[in-house]
């Protein structure tokens, strides 16, 4: 998966549909499947098996995507040297202050 894929937008749903279907057997956590069965029971997923299709489905997105960032980075730290603690460090800092600030509505330009 290339780069320009972490650009379009995902739907897992409509992921899950295109591709044929088989049947299964999972062990669930039960707080998972009563989570699941209120979805179901509120409107909010035709049936468990779509439920936990899409939520698969989710995963599946979320791991490809996982793999082009790391694919990317790698490609970073190819050409420019690995990103060292105190980059990732100072990155956190620079976002806690941009967080900070959207809460409390200033204005920032960097």
């Amino acid at each position: 998966m290339g780069a320009h894929a972490l650009g379009k937008h995902w739907c897992a749903s409509v992921y899950a549909s295109s591709m044929s279907k088989r049947r299964l057997t999972v062990t669930v956590d039960d707080d998972v499947v009563e989570v699941a069965s209120s979805a179901v029971a509120a409107g909010q997923a035709e049936s468990l098996s779509s439920w936990v299709n899409e939520a698969m489905a989710q995963r599946a997105i979320k791991e490809r995507r996982l793999a082009a960032l790391a694919e990317l980075v790698a490609g970073y730290e190819a050409e420019f040297g690995e990103i060292t603690a105190e980059e990732l460090e100072a990155q956190v800092r620079a976002d806690q202050d941009a967080a900070a600030a959207v809460r409390l509505g200033v204005s920032q330009s960097r």
